[in-house]
């Protein structure tokens, strides 16, 4: 097992020790206001003002091929210490050589939230959740996550730049050869954290496509389109419960809307208009009937 898949607390504090130097310090901050003001601010000012408030209901039936299974938060609490081990990982191999490439990673995620913020301000979406708090890692949930930002999905987006940057940085500095399975090892975790998003129910394969696309038009030369059918390919091949049948299918829907949204983005203005005519199109509720919180 390399660095980079090994979770655990004790990786999770020494990850921040090898990052924690103090030229990154103005970088993290700026990923930490993007954060927390196109992602937390958003949701709550929501729930505070409900009666303003529309949301669009973005489930599809094929979501029901996967079974709730609580074990997999776990791996979804993993999205975070993922990308941070990974750039802990670089530092660690390059040294100060890695510096600028990780100020530039930090700087991206700041980046990823601003551009998800955008779809989720003009309209915000959920989709049924279990109310379920039998591990820790669902408390953390519904405690920090009102659930109102599911397209698209940041949990995607994030661990997708998360291993093609890590490719790139590495091809950049010549090791791409040397830590070939460090590549694989960060591709194939990314893969699988997707897939738990759709074990603990907290998004729809739709948000997936949404997450891809918003990705391709991010930086279509780290995730072009034959990648992103590469990923989806590599989802449900390992472990899982999902039928045979079903994991074709909601392979192809997730491609299939990933690639409509491609084709209707406009020559010119904002990217986002797929996805806001996706959500204009989707069955609008109350916070109340969206079961808010719950």
């Amino acid at each position: 097992m390399t660095y980079i898949l090994q979770r655990g607390f004790r990786g999770f504090i020494g990850s921040l020790f090898i990052l924690g130097r103090r030229p990154l310090w103005n970088t993290y901050r700026a990923m930490l206001k993007s954060i927390i003001g196109n992602f937390f601010c958003l949701q709550y000012r929501a729930a505070l003002f409900p009666k303003s408030v529309k949301i669009s209901h973005v489930d599809h039936p094929l979501d029901d091929a996967v079974p709730f299974t609580p074990s997999w938060v776990d791996v979804y609490m993993d999205f975070s210490p993922f990308w941070i081990r990974t750039q802990a990982f670089l530092a660690k191999t390059f040294g100060k050589a890695a510096d600028s490439y990780i100020d530039a990673f930090v700087r991206g995620i700041a980046d990823l939230y601003e551009i998800a913020g955008n779809v989720y301000k003009q309209n915000f979406s959920t989709t049924r959740r279990p109310f379920y708090l039998g591990k820790p890692g669902f408390v953390s949930i519904h405690v920090f996550d009102p659930h109102l930002m599911c397209i698209p999905s940041l949990h995607v987006m994030v661990v997708i730049m998360t291993y093609t940057k890590l490719r790139y940085v590495l091809g950049c500095l010549g090791a791409e050869k040397e830590f070939a399975c460090e590549i694989e090892d960060a591709r194939r975790h990314a893969v699988v954290i997707t897939e738990s998003i759709l074990y603990i129910k907290q998004h729809s394969i739709n948000c997936i496509s949404a997450a891809l696309y918003a990705m391709t038009c991010y930086d279509e030369t780290l995730f072009p389109a034959d990648e992103a059918r590469s990923f989806v390919d590599a989802l449900f091949i390992e472990g899982g419960t999902v039928p045979s049948e079903a994991c074709s299918a909601i392979k192809e829907h997730i491609f299939g809307l990933y690639r409509s949204f491609l084709d209707a983005k406009p020559e010119s203005g904002g990217w986002e208009k797929p996805l806001l005519d996706f959500l204009a199109n989707a069955g609008k509720m109350s916070l109340s009937q969206a079961g808010f919180c719950t």
